[in-house]
């Protein structure tokens, strides 16, 4: 397994909210694997700047690219790039710990946030600007982050979907999960959760959607029982503009309606209608989009890899043999931890069927000429047992204060651990 940084997991480490840590629990399932003989874990190991395309296939008898979504979509809207205007996906990596995100400075001094987006993620964000001190101190989340949204003197959190209720992508624990914050009431207007006769007829055959409603409807019955933060859900409303003398000062929304299009499908329509939020935060939570990797054929359109069930194709639509593809980078971002599991059991069967139809060559490739290039390369890498290292210490940090850990959030801390004990064990 070859990884950007120096340590594994991706989303699992590094986008999964600090405070659901049961699922974070799914690293033990690739623990392990970890553990098998054969598996090798090189981290701070980038491909298109340390190893090639070229290189890998060279090198592997199979090559599968599962390097997920890495950015974020815009709004593309006047305003969106001004201070105060974030993705969620810097604000998430930030709190988590990612390596790259922890100089960024987010400034929470403000008393009203909007979180632009119907799923989860803009959830996420929503409820961790919501926790208290007190929910905040028992996760992984760090120590920066925790002392700035406890600091912070939000008042208000306002999710905006540009869809209506029905549409939301939430899935409903998490929305659940809302109505059970301690510091936090939520507050949904009745009438924003009047359906239309489409919306309502595609209830029947969408039970998290039917679910979704019966919460939000449970939410707009409840009186507000004076808690120091508020977080309101909006629907059918779309960001025109985000304005402000330097920084956020407000944002321009306009209503919509849902029209059916030549597919049959319910999409969003301005109206004429528009209202003004006053704000000082603007969370976009819009979804995510795949990157290009150098010499791997890419779908603009779609920001996926070129593949068909996971096999990646030549630009003549025929399989590139033994070069795979899985995830978010294969199917677009779309569904949760299971739906990637699904996604990647799909993968791995179209492998195994090319191996033993005889499809792949094999390279003959030993882990002593990989890591011979890389030290040619000059590469510094993380090793499992360098790994576990990091891991062992942010666990026994953690365990001090009543937390699973407690992040090591600079590369060269990272490095540095894993680099430790990999002298002593030379």
């Amino acid at each position: 397994m070859i990884e950007r940084l120096p340590t594994p997991w991706g989303l699992v480490r590094l986008g999964v909210a600090p405070d659901h840590p049961k699922l974070k629990s799914v690293s033990r399932a690739f623990e392990r694997v970890a553990d098998k003989p054969g598996f090798r874990f090189l981290g701070n190991v980038e491909v298109g700047r340390d190893l090639t395309h070229d290189d890998l296939v060279r090198l592997y008898d199979a090559v599968l690219y599962a390097v997920g979504a890495q950015t974020d979509r815009r709004l593309g809207i006047p305003g969106e790039d001004l201070p105060g205007s974030w993705s969620a996906t810097e604000f998430v990596a930030w709190y988590n710990g990612h390596p790259e995100y922890q100089d960024v400075r987010f400034d929470l001094d403000a008393e009203r946030v909007v979180v632009i987006g119907n799923g989860n993620v803009a959830l996420d964000v929503a409820r961790m600007l919501a926790l208290t001190p007190e929910e905040l101190a028992p996760t992984d989340a760090t120590d920066a982050a925790i002392e700035a949204i406890g600091a912070s003197p939000i008042r208000e959190i306002v999710i905006v979907g540009r869809r209506g209720p029905a549409q939301a992508s939430f899935t409903t624990p998490e929305l659940q999960e809302l109505g059970e914050l301690a510091g936090a009431d939520v507050a949904v207007d009745p009438a924003e959760l009047r359906l239309d006769p489409a919306s309502e007829a595609a209830l029947a055959g969408d039970t998290n959607a039917r679910r979704n409603i019966d919460v939000l409807r449970a939410f707009s019955q409840r009186d507000p029982s004076g808690k120091p933060k508020t977080v309101t859900l909006r629907f059918l409303l779309s960001p025109v503009e985000i304005a402000g003398d330097g920084r956020v000062e407000r944002i321009e929304l306009v209503r919509n309606r849902l029209e059916q299009d030549a597919r049959g499908r319910l999409v969003a329509v301005a109206t004429d209608e528009r209202e003004t939020l006053e704000c000082e935060l603007v969370f976009r939570s819009i979804g995510y989009r795949g990157v290009a990797l150098p010499d791997i054929p890419f779908d603009e359109r779609h920001g996926t890899i070129r593949n068909d069930r996971g096999r990646v194709l030549a630009d003549g639509d025929e399989p590139i043999p033994g070069v795979y593809c899985a995830g978010w980078i294969k199917r677009g971002p779309t569904g949760i931890i299971g739906t990637n599991k699904k996604d990647a059991t799909e993968t791995v069967q179209l492998l195994l069927e090319d191996v033993r139809d005889g499809r792949l060559e094999p390279r003959g490739t030993t882990a002593e000429s990989v890591d011979a290039l890389l030290d040619e390369r000059g590469i510094r890498r993380v090793v499992h047992t360098g790994w576990l290292a990091i891991d062992e210490r942010e666990r026994a940090a953690g365990e001090k204060l009543g937390r699973p850990r407690v992040k090591l959030v600079s590369w060269d801390e990272l490095l540095e651990t894993a680099e430790t004990v990999a002298a002593e064990t030379a």
